[in-house]
């Protein structure tokens, strides 16, 4: 049977994440019913990577199998989802493709903006309070050294391991943006977050970097800070093998 990707983008503030959900709406609820209302026939989507509620995407993928050929038709899908929702492709891919196990990797960005701006106000976290790059990257280079990120992962969370490979972590001055790209094999539910806010206390002088790598090590979730909000946060990439 064959199968297909659907790449798509989101404003995730109206949602109460990216997997469907009991008594919640959900991104992935809208796209099924997007796909169901169009081609008039139930789906079953797979999604790549789950994100939080309140968290936007950039780009994120699902799969799904369909016995009869689907054509790109976004147009016509894109008239059907809300306007915080779009789809950007639709591809048939091999059959055992799996857009969740078959990701190398993801890539997230977290946005701060120090002076104030409406229009930024539901897209990056107002922090108008003095931080020290350096010793933010002095703690986003701390974190490529471990692999055990229990400390930042939420309460509850239902993983076999909680151990991630980091491809990427710096902190950039972006005009009055500053900004926290993480690129890593997987995330643990609310990990970004939790790097985030621990991190903003070692760029105020609040905590020392030595005292950040005690937290690592402690895999000891009660002492990360994660209470930066969720609408700072982009699933920017999600990557894949070449000619995937």
């Amino acid at each position: 049977m064959p199968r297909y990707f659907i790449e798509v983008a989101y404003k995730g503030a109206r949602y109460s994440g990216f997997q469907v959900q009991q008594n919640a709406n959900s991104v992935q609820a809208e796209v099924t019913n997007a796909l169901s209302v169009f081609y008039r026939r139930p789906f079953e989507l797979t999604g790549s990577s789950r994100t939080d509620a309140g968290v936007h995407a950039l780009q994120n993928f699902f799969h799904f199998d369909s016995a009869e050929p689907i054509k790109d038709e976004r147009y016509h899908l894109n008239a059907i989802l809300p306007t915080d929702i779009v789809i950007n492709s639709i591809k048939e891919v091999q059959p055992g493709a799996h857009a969740r196990f078959d990701a190398l990797s993801r890539e997230y960005g977290y946005y701060l903006y120090t002076h104030k701006d409406p229009f930024l106000e539901d897209r990056a976290y107002y922090y108008p309070y003095a931080l020290d790059l350096n010793k933010l990257n002095e703690a986003a280079t701390e974190l490529m050294q471990h692999e055990d990120f229990t400390s930042f992962s939420k309460r509850n969370s239902q993983v076999h391991t909680f151990n991630c490979r980091l491809l990427v972590s710096k902190w950039e001055q972006q005009g009055n943006n500053i900004v926290y790209t993480v690129e890593g094999n997987r995330f643990l539910r609310g990990m970004v977050r939790g790097l985030v806010g621990t991190m903003l206390q070692v760029g105020k002088g609040k905590l020392s970097l030595e005292a950040f790598g005690s937290i690592i090590r402690a895999k000891d979730c009660t002492k990360a800070d994660f209470a930066v909000p969720a609408h700072g946060l982009f699933l920017r990439k999600v990557n894949y093998p070449d000619n995937y």
